[in-house]
């Protein structure tokens, strides 16, 4: 027979057990896996990292405090994809960051059940990540990258800026980026504007130098090109050649005008890795992709370069000076 002190002793002890269980869950560290498409040497996405660790920081996490963040580059090389997203899935994180269309379908294809973020992508719909933006419905929701719709503000800045402009090259690498997504975005907008587009694919380098040498032959042409791996590895490379053709163009990132290109129209990167860390943050809380909507980007940057402008003969127009966030002189 138990004694009243023993029974109220045993009683304590069973109520705690919950307690102590509950303060081991939360004093466990979390492990957040995340696969880039970039070069770690990359200034760009090392700033976007940044934005990422930063986001979570303001939300309670510390880096080899509470959690721990297994970060794998693929350099531009999709064919690796495969490898290292089976090299972290096996590592069974708790949560997981993707960048790029082609990343998180490689991860969504390796497992159905650990939650994935995914950032730098536009048509999450099209490219089977999510049943729809405000309903993911799977393990997978994230930060949308751009709606179709920007297609149309890039071809008018190009218009605007070289008012005589008849051609756009669409330049992308089909297997990289949403390009029949951006393909009929950008058809419907070049025939509102009057512009014949020109669908170009390029897988490497060498097709670059040749489509945009083959395209300048012509006069009043310009480039358009949307959010691509391979163009942002190949950035130098394009930014050379639209200086050397005398080419305008417009690009959706920020890197490409800091790197000499003309002009950007886009989204802020290092905040859309802070929203996908507020996401990471919901989901090692308890959350569930399912639950949270696709975040649809409300801020755009506008980056000129009147440097680049003036090699290829080009006046920056007083409207297009005033919108814009950042000028590079």
């Amino acid at each position: 027979m138990i004694g009243r002190r023993e029974f109220i002793r045993l009683l304590g002890s069973v109520a705690a057990c919950p307690l102590a269980a509950r303060a081991q869950q939360s004093d466990r560290v979390r492990h957040i896996a995340v696969l880039v498409a970039s070069a770690e040497h990359e200034t760009d996405i090392q700033e976007r990292l940044a934005g990422f660790r930063q986001g979570l920081e303001r939300l309670g996490w510390s880096e080899g405090g509470n959690i721990r963040i297994d970060i794998r580059f693929a350099a531009g090389q999709a064919d690796r994809y495969p490898t290292l997203v089976r090299e972290l899935v096996s590592r069974k994180p708790d949560v997981i960051l993707a960048q790029s269309p082609p990343i998180a379908v490689t991860f969504q294809r390796e497992t159905r059940t650990i939650p994935i973020v995914f950032t730098s992508v536009s048509d999450p719909i099209g490219a089977g990540l999510v049943t729809s933006l405000a309903r993911p419905g799977g393990n997978l929701t994230g930060v949308l990258q751009y709606e179709a719709g920007i297609a149309g503000k890039w071809l008018a800045m190009l218009k605007e800026i070289a008012p005589g402009l008849e051609r756009a090259a669409l330049l992308c690498n089909p297997s990289t980026t949403a390009y029949d997504y951006w393909l009929q975005a950008a058809r419907t907008a070049a025939h509102a504007l009057a512009v014949e587009l020109v669908p170009t694919p390029v897988v490497s380098a060498a097709d670059i130098e040749q489509a945009i040498a083959s395209f300048a032959h012509v006069p009043n042409g310009g480039l358009l090109l949307p959010p691509d791996a391979t163009t942002i590895i190949h950035r130098d490379v394009i930014i050379a050649l639209a200086a050397r053709h005398r080419v305008p163009a417009v690009y959706s990132l920020r890197v490409f005008v800091s790197a000499g290109g003309l002009m950007a129209y886009g989204t802020n990167q290092v905040e859309q890795f802070r929203q996908a860390a507020s996401y990471v943050d919901r989901i090692l809380r308890g959350a569930k992709p399912a639950d949270l909507p696709v975040q649809v980007p409300t801020k755009y940057e506008t980056t000129l370069n009147l440097k680049a402008a003036k090699a290829i003969g080009l006046e920056v127009p007083a409207s297009l000076l005033v919108r814009a966030d950042e000028v590079i002189e």
